[in-house]
């Protein structure tokens, strides 16, 4: 699977990442065989995947403990590992967020002293003594407003102690990116992006693409609503993750399922899924470095990563972007 640098850094990763939110479980993904989603993680490199995604806030720490159950079976330096640092829950330093995601008060902290306490968490639940790409997870909102000038500090000081290797920033602003670049070397963001969710395309790509900073993706696949799986008239679950999605809702849905239908002649063309092309259009976008697809199975991982390997022609590029267009409106 094709390789791309992250910015001016020295890693680079798999055009496709493999996700690791839901092996955190919880009440909005439920639980799972942890033994299966160990053996995802090993079997990724198999697959054509080296970059992997984790976060101390999925599950309050199980997801990178199980990263680090899974590293200890495989050459640490063959796997890109991205964790995050600033959603806090060990004292009441930070901003209260509104929402409690595992039941214990969470806090936005992106001051020094966190994120030094936060990295040595991370680096002994993955059981390595280094950090391939190291993110702010959320960014730092009232009344606690660390300033970027800080944090970044902070990150740079861990980049050069070699802790971190590249530095990331999550779910920006304009004004967050023009505040990292502007206080250190800001090496990629994460930000969410799809052909249902296109706003970074604006602003955000451009900058990135002129400062050299790569953008890595999450929900590419709209929580699954474009892999085909699910039928007009779906009824989501309260308390489900799929709740807070506008496109789920019964006005919307039939636009990017009638999407989908028609693009089922490129599905045979390209010998693949719908959910496969999705993925390989995602990539092929301007400014994209890397898709984030979740999986807490080993054949749902391999299953994303034939999304990396199909590279769509340019006239089914402009077509699809032409149906895009004309479709997908939300009521």
């Amino acid at each position: 699977m094709e390789k791309r640098k992250f910015g001016k850094s020295n890693v680079s990763g798999s055009v496709i990442g493999l996700g690791t939110f839901a092996m955190g479980g919880g009440q909005w993904w439920g639980e799972f065989d942890e033994g299966l989603a160990e053996e995802t993680i090993v079997e990724m490199l198999d697959a054509g995947i080296n970059t992997l995604d984790t976060a101390p806030i999925y599950g309050l720490g199980r997801s990178e403990e199980i990263v680090g159950r899974a590293l200890k079976r495989m050459n640490r330096e063959d796997v890109v590992i991205c964790t995050k640092c600033g959603n806090w829950w060990h004292d009441v330093r930070g901003s209260r967020r509104k929402v409690d995601m595992y039941g214990v008060p969470i806090y936005k902290a992106l001051d020094r002293s966190t994120i030094r306490e936060e990295v040595e968490y991370s680096l002994r639940r993955l059981g390595t003594d280094y950090i391939d790409v190291y993110y702010t997870h959320s960014q730092a909102e009232p009344p606690v407003m660390t300033t970027i000038e800080e944090t970044m500090s902070a990150l740079m000081d861990l980049k050069r102690e070699g802790k971190i290797l590249a530095i990331g920033a999550a779910n920006v602003s304009m004004w967050h990116l023009e505040e990292y670049v502007k206080w250190g070397e800001l090496d990629i963001i994460q930000q969410k992006y799809s052909l249902l969710d296109r706003a970074i395309e604006a602003e955000i790509v451009p900058f990135c693409i002129k400062n050299n900073i790569a953008i890595q993706t999450y929900s590419v696949l709209e929580k699954g609503l474009l892999t085909g799986r699910y039928q007009r008239g779906t009824q989501v679950e309260k308390g489900n993750i799929r709740e807070e999605s506008p496109w789920f809702l019964p006005e919307n849905i039939g636009k990017p399922l009638d999407l989908l239908d028609g693009w089922k002649d490129l599905c045979e063309k390209y010998d693949c899924h719908v959910g496969n092309l999705v993925i390989a259009w995602t990539k092929q976008q301007p400014g994209i470095t890397n898709v984030l697809c979740g999986g807490r199975r080993p054949d749902h991982m391999k299953d994303n990563a034939r999304g990396g390997d199909i590279m769509i022609d340019d006239a089914d590029m402009a077509r699809m972007n032409k149906d895009i267009a004309e479709k997908i409106v939300l009521a």
